[in-house]
């Protein structure tokens, strides 16, 4: 009874507005807009827009994307009003504590872990791909056992990956605010070089690349291709570019008035993100015919090249290089925080929910970033990559049900929220079967690697808390005893 009572208890929300008291609020609106920017629109939008158009949609990949905004835009809803109640470190995984106990708290967070260190890995990945691939034309390279992942092409370890995830960490270090003014900076650098490319890419467009612009349907080796069955494929995969909001929120004990800030901050930053996706994604597929970026890793840059705007490719380039530090701020504080808020809990060693005399989890920080380098050196990213929509929309999914508990508990002990979402409560209910459609629409392979997952976490919960209630008997018969 002990062992069920504890694995239903509902956490009190006091027990979190206690334990990150010490955190300090430094964060505006400004701050987390750049902070989701900075997040969402990074290694992406400089490589999926050409990739899905090649392998599931052809010019209508626009509308992929447009599909997956929408889901995460009502996705984004919920977060907002969670966000706006429960401002605390651990997003998702805190919420779900608090509405429907530690046990479920803790199969939304391991699903979230799984997201932000492999999210870190790719990112980290990505930069070194792309860093690379700008110094081969000077003729500068590192030897292959030094480029790619241990047993890939030679690999032993991408050294590149290690060090850019070690320099973020170093920033991060020092301070949230520190952190924030550069991540401020790199955006607005990031976004003027996406722009340019838009600029220019305009001049080059070609009205027949469009045409059709809804391929017929058809099954090919990467999958559904062509028709609505090929936006759909497109979509699923495409999701991942928009999953970053949830790093917002893991940074709310950190946010300025969150009541206001954290609504804007998510829905904005989305909104914006949604914007710059669609133009990219229209602008690429017209200016070359969309097969022709089948198999490439940097279709932005390529384009460019190709249409005799080399210059213009290297500035592009360096920029989404520079910008994907805006990325690995984002996922690691993210990650972080929420390492943070399993030591704070208890359900990962104690030592992880300790704050600096900075009042900042930099303990967290540094394991998050020990564990993300091992990920991105020593496993293939092809293997890993299937996790990260997969964590994330398992997540969205309780957060979604979710929002049923938490408007039974608003303005009694838990605050009214300057955010609520709309159409209550038929809203919900859509939301989850969008998301539940999105999950569905990934791999197979995906779904087994998300079952294996889930089972490791399920197994370390039930030792964790056999071992907690052991402990609870002890000093109970103790007790009694010295009685």
């Amino acid at each position: 009874m002990n062992l069920l009572k504890q694995i239903f208890k509902k956490e009190d929300i006091a027990k979190f507005q206690n334990k990150d008291a010490h955190l300090e609020r430094t964060l505006r609106i400004r701050d987390f807009l750049a902070l989701g920017v900075g997040t969402i629109v990074s290694t992406a939008i400089f490589t999926l827009p050409g990739v899905v158009a090649a392998d599931h949609t052809g010019p209508s990949v626009s509308l992929s994307f447009l599909v997956a905004a929408i889901v995460a835009a009502l996705v984004a809803f919920v977060y907002a009003e969670m966000a706006s109640v429960m401002p605390f470190a651990g997003s998702a995984y805190t919420w779900i504590s608090i509405l429907f106990g530690e046990f479920f708290g803790w199969i939304v967070g391991w699903a979230l872990i799984a997201e932000y260190l492999i999210a870190v890995a790719f990112v980290a990945s990505g930069f070194s791909a792309n860093l690379r691939g700008l110094l081969e034309p000077f003729h500068i390279s590192l030897p292959q056992s030094l480029s790619n992942s241990l047993g890939t092409d030679g690999g032993i370890v991408d050294l590149l990956a290690a060090i850019v995830v070690i320099i973020t960490a170093v920033l991060l270090y020092r301070g949230t605010s520190e952190a924030a003014r550069v991540q401020n900076a790199l955006v607005i650098l990031k976004v003027l070089a996406i722009f340019l490319f838009i600029i220019v890419g305009l001049s080059v467009i070609d009205i027949g690349h469009y045409i059709p612009f809804i391929p017929e349907y058809r099954e090919t080796a990467a999958g559904a291709f062509g028709g609505w069955q090929g936006i759909y494929a497109g979509s699923s995969v495409i999701f991942v570019a928009y999953i970053g909001f949830d790093s917002i929120a893991s940074n709310s004990g950190e946010a300025i008035n969150p009541q206001k800030t954290m609504p804007r901050g998510i829905l904005g930053s989305l909104l914006i993100a949604v914007t710059l996706f669609i133009i990219v994604s229209l602008v690429l597929v017209g200016m070359f015919n969309y097969a022709q970026y089948k198999n490439n890793a940097e279709p932005v840059g390529w384009a460019l090249r190709m249409s005799g705007h080399s210059t213009v490719a290297v500035i592009v380039q360096a920029v989404s290089v520079i910008g994907m530090f805006t990325a690995l701020i984002g996922m690691m504080m993210a990650g972080s925080r929420l390492l943070y808020s399993f030591g704070r809990d208890g359900i990962l060693p104690s030592w992880l929910g300790k704050l600096d005399n900075k009042n900042l989890p930099n303990r967290a920080l540094i394991v998050l970033s020990i564990v993300a380098i091992i990920i991105g050196s020593v496993f293939p990213f092809g293997f890993l990559a299937q996790l990260i929509s997969a964590g994330a929309l398992v997540a969205f999914m309780f957060v979604t049900v979710g929002i049923f508990s938490l408007r039974k508990r608003e303005g009694h002990d838990l605050p009214q929220p300057a955010f609520k979402l709309p159409f209550y409560p038929v809203m919900p209910v859509i939301i989850f079967i969008c998301v539940f459609i999105v999950f569905w629409g990934l791999s197979g392979q995906a779904k087994i690697y998300t079952l294996i997952w889930f089972c490791v976490g399920i197994i370390y919960y039930v030792l964790y808390i056999l071992k907690t209630v052991s402990y609870t008997h002890l000093r109970a018969h103790e007790t009694r005893g010295n009685l």
